[in-house]
C-alpha cells in the first residue's frame, strides 16, 4: 500500500495535474474521492475532512509515512518537485524556476477563473450565471490567450522554454479542456502557438489516462450534459485512474 494519498475527483482540473504529475514521475499513490463542496461523508466540508484540511478544498495531499499535509494543487506539485528533486518539471535554475512560478501565480485569477466560466454555464444550466459573468468570462479568456500564444509560446516549445514543467500541467488541464476532442467550447485556429502546444501536450506521457473524464463526456458545445453522464464519466475517469495507478505499483 502506497503512503501518499491525493484526494479529490477526476472531473477537477486541479486534481488532475497533481494526478498526472504523479504518473509522469511513476511516483505510486491513492487517490480517494472526495466531493467537492459536499458536507455529507466523504465530502470537502465534512468535519473529518475539514479537521486535515481546514480551506475544504480539493486537490488535497497526505503523506501517511509522516503526516504532512497539504492543499493547493501549485504548492502540492511544487512540494513534490522540491522533495523528489524533479528539477525537470520545477527547474533549480532561479531564472527558469521563476517563469514558472510566474504563471501559476498569475493562473488562478485569469486562466482557471476564466476557462470555469466558460465551462460551468455549459455543465450547469441550473445555475443562471448572469450574462455580465458570460461577458466576462470570454473577455478574460481572450486576454489570457493572447498573452499566452504571442508572450510565453511565441518562441518556445513549452510555457518556458523546450521542456515540459509543471507549468504547463497546471495550464493545459484548463485550457485542453475547451478544445476539439473534449468539450469543444473554444475554437484555438486564431492562436496557432496555443494550438500547436495543445498538441505537443497530447504526447506527453498519461495524457489519455488522466483525461477519460473528459473524453467520456465529449461535446458540450450545444448541448449540456445530464447530471447522470456526468457521474457516469467520473466513475469511469476514477476506474481508468485506479489501473493506471495499479500499473505504476
Amino acid at each position: 500500500m502506497t503512503s501518499k494519498i491525493v484526494y479529490g475527483v477526476p472531473f477537477s482540473q486541479p486534481v488532475r495535474a497533481v494526478l498526472w504529475l504523479l504518473m509522469i514521475k511513476k511516483m505510486p499513490f491513492d487517490l480517494q474521492l472526495i466531493n467537492p463542496g459536499s458536507s455529507s461523508e466523504g465530502g470537502s466540508r465534512h468535519p473529518n475532512y475539514l479537521k486535515k484540511f481546514p480551506t475544504g478544498t480539493i486537490p488535497s495531499f497526505e503523506d501517511l509515512d509522516t503526516g504532512f499535509l497539504l492543499s493547493e494543487s501549485h504548492a502540492i506539485m511544487s512540494y513534490l518537485c522540491n522533495k523528489y528533486d524533479w528539477n525537470d518539471m520545477y527547474p533549480n535554475n532561479l531564472e527558469q524556476r521563476g517563469k514558472v512560478d510566474s504563471y501559476l501565480h498569475l493562473h488562478h485569477r485569469n486562466v482557471r477563473e476564466a476557462s470555469i466560466g466558460l465551462v460551468a454555464p455549459k455543465v450547469r444550466k441550473d445555475l443562471n450565471f448572469s450574462e455580465d459573468f458570460l461577458r466576462t468570462s470570454k473577455a478574460n479568456i481572450e486576454k489570457a490567450f493572447k498573452a499566452i500564444d504571442e508572450g510565453w509560446l511565441a518562441d518556445s516549445r513549452f510555457l518556458v522554454g523546450d521542456n515540459l514543467t509543471i507549468a504547463d500541467i497546471s495550464a493545459y488541464v484548463e485550457i485542453g479542456q475547451l478544445q476539439k476532442g473534449f468539450t469543444n467550447i473554444y475554437n484555438f485556429d486564431t492562436l496557432p502557438n496555443i494550438k500547436r502546444w495543445l498538441e505537443e501536450m497530447k504526447t506527453v506521457d498519461s495524457h489519455d489516462d488522466i483525461h477519460v473524464a473528459l473524453s467520456e463526456l465529449g461535446d458540450i458545445c450545444e448541448q449540456a450534459p445530464s447530471i447522470e453522464k456526468i457521474k457516469s464519466a467520473n466513475k469511469k475517469a476514477f476506474l481508468a485512474i485506479k489501473e493506471k495507478i495499479a500499473s505504476m505499483n
